[in-house]
């Protein structure tokens, strides 16, 4: 029989504060599921209408799925955040748009019929298992050039899209991340940010003392307010002699965990959960994999194209900061300016920090406050470049927006 397709909408966000990886970081001795667990919870707690035994699905994406970050860890976490054992889940990874891919694969899935709502986010702890972990790449790859070595780390691919590129310089890829820790840190002064933070309590020890004790983690580890141009000048460029490419615009090493409720409008409407975003359309494409910050711009476009909407259309940007010069790299493409307004209104994750598979969710939270206070706005749209060569671009309607410009 005929089937209706269903309009699907982000209904809520949340978070852990992201880390340092590392034995110094905040949470060097705190569980990947752990993380996903209590990201669960807290949408439970902020959404007591939704009845958990409502919850169709329980996806949750990681891009090294092994140790805590195995067995399958959609269904284990829901299991351990407290969910009724009839509530399935699933892993998933597309490395660094695993958690916007778990929006999207589930969002089709509403719209369908399947589903009326579910549990999308994702984790990394890059600590315990640092990218790459366990992989065993084919040989064919680089023996038949199928791709080039530059392909397999990340950094490198990043210098490849400076040298494609070569007016998109390090000046202004310093000018560029400073402005985002500058955007980041007026977000917290604001309040912008913490609304949606999930408080972890973390063991830590001090070696100095050999003592061990339990702090409470409420803000983001990676972010380095009061951060200069003069100060990124100086520092190292580790993939390159010479090149452009640093710790300071580029995001880091990062652990945390993000989780979202997606549903289709009726069913949330029906049960008095609140709507914050409604999905409109999204792509994912492929590019060469050594130049794969290029990613979100045939991405964005295919999904402009899908949707009937122009790039004037869109009227605020979440970009993820995998490496500054990405964002330029879109940026220059669309004639949009490096400091435009629209773009990364809250900072980004050279600021924030980027645990992969989880960062997807995090563009969404802080569009979705975006757009409650701009409601002006009708539509944004959150992209990402993705490891070996992908983009991905989400495109979501205002429903607050009021009929204004854009």
């Amino acid at each position: 029989m005929p089937r209706t397709v269903r309009d699907v909408v982000f209904v809520d966000g949340v978070r852990t504060p992201f880390g340092k990886a590392g034995p110094k970081g905040i949470y060097h001795e705190t569980r990947a599921d752990d993380l996903v667990v209590k990201s669960i919870r807290e949408l439970l707690r902020r959404n007591p209408d939704l009845d958990p035994a409502r919850i169709d699905e329980v996806a949750v994406a990681a891009t090294t799925q092994i140790g805590d970050q195995g067995l399958t860890i959609g269904r284990t976490a829901g299991i351990l955040a407290g969910l009724p054992t009839s509530v399935p889940g699933y892993a998933i990874d597309r490395m660094c748009a695993g958690a916007l891919t778990a929006v999207t694969t589930t969002a089709g899935s509403i719209a369908f019929g399947a589903y009326d709502v579910v549990v999308a986010g994702g984790v990394e702890h890059m600590g315990r298992h640092p990218m790459g972990e366990g992989v065993d790449p084919n040989p064919r790859f680089v023996s038949e050039k199928l791709v080039d070595e530059s392909a397999l780390f990340m950094g490198m691919t990043a210098e490849n899209l400076h040298d494609r590129f070569p007016h998109l310089t390090k000046q202004r890829a310093d000018e560029y991340a400073v402005r985002s820790q500058e955007r980041a840190a007026k977000a917290y002064a604001n309040g912008r940010i913490q609304q949606d933070l999930v408080p972890i309590s973390v063991r830590r020890t001090s070696p100095e003392a050999g003592e061990t004790g339990w702090g409470l983690v409420t803000a983001d580890e990676p972010m380095r307010p009061g951060t200069t141009l003069e100060m990124l000048a100086g520092l190292k460029t580790p993939f390159r002699p010479h090149g452009r490419v640093t710790a300071g615009n580029a995001a880091g090493l990062n652990d945390g965990a993000t989780a979202s409720i997606i549903a289709a409008e009726d069913f949330a409407r029906e049960q008095g959960l609140p709507v914050r975003m409604r999905l409109v359309g999204y792509a994912f494409a492929g590019v060469e994999p050594e130049v794969m910050g290029y990613g979100p711009i045939p991405a964005t476009e295919k999904a402009l194209a899908k949707t009937g909407l122009s790039i004037s259309d869109i009227g605020l940007f979440e970009i993820n900061e995998a490496f500054a010069v990405q964002v330029l790299a879109f940026l220059d493409h669309y004639g949009i300016a490096d400091d435009d307004e629209r773009v990364n209104q809250y900072g980004g994750a050279i600021a924030f920090g980027h645990p992969l598979a989880s960062s997807g969710v995090r563009l969404m939270t802080q569009l979705s406050r975006q757009f409650e206070e701009n409601p002006h706005v009708r539509y944004g749209l959150t992209t990402m470049c993705v490891g070996f060569g992908m983009g991905a671009t989400v495109v979501w309607e205002n429903p607050h927006f009021d009929g204004g410009s854009k």
